[in-house]
């Protein structure tokens, strides 16, 4: 009896549907689990950027107990150490002034926004970071010879990239509810799935950056955003509700702001945004914003400040790097850099017009990695009926200008060194909301098209998202790119000279964030 009344609860009551959601969510976490594992098999790759390799060694001395102190020592920050330490001390011998720029002690960064190393120590003190390599065990290595193996994957960099996995695929459960909110169900599952598909993101995610993080940062302040904007046009809350959401969106913007510097623009978007569509509290919710914003940085830019005279410390010199004052990594490499031939607003003029030019050349057109962006410039010409979609848009079209200029002007030798994966690639972070409002332009126009049957509609929504992904299912295919990132990083030897050295000793490299992140010294 008892069984009858189960298979009768499944087959024909609500236990019916609820096996049916169960069912599509087992598969739907398999295939994500399935795409990951294949993702990771065929395309990951070791570390390869100087930014990340810098974030790994920073977040190993916090985790070991040294402190926010770095054992990559840029010339730079030798001299702005050295600058401050004589004006405070007051001395003027070389020979002290040299000691005071702390080469022969582990090094203040000066480089660095804190969150991102922060919370990669933590993950460090939870997961097993093993940091010698390990060329004993398979996928971490392979057989060369009957009786020697080879050295593959650094265990480290793994673990960082799946942790970026694990923020990648938060991104996208985030980005489906807020489309679904905005839209509707059949645009959140394929804005999803475009997302998810795109080997842009997959890149990003296995290259040890903080991207992913930030991006995860910036749904956060878009869904603030929105339930901000739908609380002013319809309170619930009451007026304190609107004022603690305004102080959330400030906070975010600051907690960004610590995970990159440059995110830290965005306040001028958001209050614009609150300028706009903010109603008759629009000046107070402003200053609210801007208040929690400057609560949030206020302490780092004082350590900064304490430390060198610069609130971002040598990414305050971003603006002058790759110039033709200071040309490729002139500046940072520069124990005495000559501040006094530098005409800032001609090098700013030139700089802005310069970069300006390749970001709408080259950067914009291929935005998500894939040509859905096309959909999305189109698709500013569409008037939308919801009006919360209607005001997004001209938030996302305000950060959109906001980051070109910001870009353009903070762009160094690191975007010539890595092009796409890079820390100085802003435009990504609005990746996601492109491919939400170019697959919605999608489905306005597939609704004018009459197809023969209704079938058929599931099919052009499957081809439109295949070929999107197409790069993606590329990885798969051989040749199989190898794991390592050489020339010019290969651990095992990094490791071995770097063991040469003893703990009070320096070393100077071409590669000194290989050498740090590697090799530990």
């Amino acid at each position: 009896m008892l069984l009858q009344n189960i298979i009768h609860f499944l087959e024909v009551g609500g236990g019916s549907k609820l096996f049916s959601r169960v069912a599509r969510i087992f598969f739907g976490v398999m295939g994500v689990l399935l795409l990951g594992f294949g993702y990771n098999l065929c395309g990951f790759k070791n570390m390869a950027s100087q930014e990340a390799m810098d974030s790994g060694q920073l977040a190993r001395n916090l985790a070991e107990g040294r402190g926010y102190k770095t054992l990559f020592i840029r010339p730079l920050s030798i001299y702005l150490l050295k600058q401050e330490n004589q004006i405070k001390k007051n001395l003027n011998d070389p020979v002290q002034a040299g000691n005071l720029a702390e080469v022969r002690s582990m090094h203040p960064d000066l480089a660095n926004a804190p969150v991102y190393p922060t919370v990669l120590a933590g993950l460090m003190k939870v997961l097993p970071f093993r940091f010698p390599v390990d060329i004993t065990h398979s996928f971490w290595s392979r057989v060369r010879t009957p009786t020697q193996r080879e050295f593959l994957r650094y265990q480290p960099d793994f673990l960082i990239a799946l942790f970026n996995q694990c923020l990648f695929l938060a991104l996208v459960v985030l980005l489906f509810f807020w489309t679904r909110r905005m839209f509707d169900s059949g645009v959140a599952w394929v804005s999803s799935l475009l997302l998810l598909g795109s080997e842009l993101f997959w890149r990003f995610s296995v290259s040890g950056l903080s991207t992913m993080l930030l991006l995860l940062i910036f749904m956060a302040l878009v869904w603030c955003l929105t339930v901000l904007e739908k609380e002013i046009r319809e309170p619930k809350w009451g007026r304190a509700g609107i004022w603690i959401l305004a102080g959330f969106c400030g906070l975010i913007v600051g907690v960004g702001s610590l995970t990159r510097y440059s995110f830290g623009w965005l306040i001028v978007p958001a209050l614009s945004f609150f300028i706009l569509f903010g109603g008759r509290q629009r000046a107070l919710l402003g200053l609210v914003t801007f208040c929690s914003f400057a609560v949030v940085l206020a302490p780092w830019v004082a350590r900064n400040y304490s430390l060198c005279n610069l609130p971002f410390g040598t990414a305050t010199y971003a603006l002058l790097e790759n110039t033709p004052a200071f040309p490729e990594h002139r500046l940072e490499r520069s124990l005495d850099p000559d501040f006094g031939q530098v005409h800032l607003l001609n090098l700013i003029k030139t700089k802005l017009v310069s970069n300006t030019r390749t970001i709408l050349q080259n950067d914009l057109p291929k935005l998500t990695g894939t040509w859905v962006s096309g959909f999305f410039l189109v698709g500013l010409l569409v008037g939308f009926k919801s009006i919360a979609v209607r005001r997004l848009r001209y938030f996302l079209i305000s950060t959109l200008a906001v980051l070109i200029v910001v870009q353009a002007l903070g762009r160094t030798a690191l975007s010539d060194d890595s092009p796409d994966i890079n820390s100085e690639n802003l435009l990504v972070l609005l990746a996601p909301l492109v491919v939400v409002y170019g697959t919605s332009l999608f489905f306005l126009l597939l609704e004018q098209i009459a197809l023969p049957f209704l079938q058929l509609r599931y099919v052009v929504v499957g081809l439109f998202g295949a070929v999107l992904c197409l790069p993606l299912l590329l990885v798969f295919l051989p040749p199989r790119a190898t794991p390592l990132a050489y020339p010019p990083y290969f651990p095992p030897a990094i490791q071995q000279i770097s063991g040469w050295t003893k703990p009070d000793e320096l070393m100077m490299s071409d590669i000194p964030w290989a050498v740090a992140w590697y090799g530990q010294a």
